[in-house]
C-alpha cells in the first residue's frame, strides 16, 4: 500500500494509545507543542492529526486548544476502519495485478495461436490441415474425462495441438489432462473435421 501521511500516521497512533489506556477518558492530552516534540513533526502536523481525531468524535479541543479524550469505542472504531480500507485497497491492488497478468496471458495466447496458423498457412501446400477451435459445452461427455479415453483422432481425425482454459493455454496437451466444461481445444484435421469434433463434444 502507499504510505499514508504523516498526519494519519500520528492520529492512529494516538488513538492506540487512548485504546491502551495511555491517554484515559476524559482526561487532557499533552499539548500540540509537546506532541510535535514526542512525534518530532511540526505543530501543523499535530494540528492534522487531532483534527482527524476530532472528526471521529475521539477527542475535543477547546477554544483554547486543549485536548480531552472523549471516547475509547470512537478510537476502537477509527483504528479498525482504517484496517478495512488498508484491506479494501490491498483487494484493488491485488484485481491490478491479475487484470494486468490476464491481459499478458491473452496476449501471449494469440500470438501462440498466430504461429499456429502462420505456421499452417505456410504448409497449406503440402497438408490440407488449418487449425480449428472447438469448446467443450455444458452437458457434453467429454467432461470429467481425458483427451485418450475418447480416442479422438481414431474418431474424429483430429488431432489436439493446444487447450485453452480460461486464461492458461497448454500447447500440446498430453493425452491424460482432464477435460472441463468452457475448455476450449485446438484442433488440425482435414477440411470436416470441425464439424465432426462439434457432433462429438455435444454428446450428452
Amino acid at each position: 500500500m502507499q504510505d499514508i501521511p504523516i498526519y494519519r500516521s500520528i492520529s492512529l497512533d494516538i488513538a492506540h494509545r487512548i485504546i491502551k489506556g495511555e491517554f484515559p477518558i476524559h482526561k487532557k492530552i499533552s499539548g500540540r507543542t509537546l506532541l510535535a516534540s514526542q512525534y518530532q513533526v511540526s505543530p501543523e502536523t499535530i494540528r492534522k492529526a487531532i483534527g482527524l481525531l476530532k472528526e471521529e468524535k475521539i477527542v475535543d479541543v477547546s477554544q483554547g486548544k486543549e485536548i480531552m479524550v472523549l471516547s475509547v469505542e470512537q478510537a476502537y472504531h477509527y483504528v479498525n476502519k482504517f484496517k478495512y480500507m488498508k484491506s479494501v485497497y490491498s483487494l484493488k491492488q491485488d484485481l491490478e495485478i491479475l487484470l494486468k497478468e490476464k491481459k499478458n496471458i491473452d496476449r501471449k495466447f494469440e500470438e501462440v495461436l498466430k504461429d499456429i496458423i502462420n505456421f499452417s498457412d505456410r504448409l497449406r501446400n503440402l497438408t490440407p490441415y488449418n487449425p480449428v477451435e472447438v469448446k467443450v459445452p455444458r452437458g457434453s461427455h467429454l467432461i470429467g474425462t481425458t483427451i485418450a479415453d475418447h480416442q479422438l483422432w481414431q474418431n474424429t481425425g483430429a488431432t489436439v495441438v493446444a487447450l485453452r482454459r480460461e486464461t492458461e493455454v497448454t500447447i500440446s496437451p498430453g493425452p491424460h489432462v482432464i477435460l472441463r466444461e468452457g475448455d476450449t481445444l485446438v484442433l488440425v484435421g482435414d477440411d470436416s473435421v470441425y464439424r465432426r469434433m462439434i457432433d462429438f463434444v455435444n454428446k450428452s
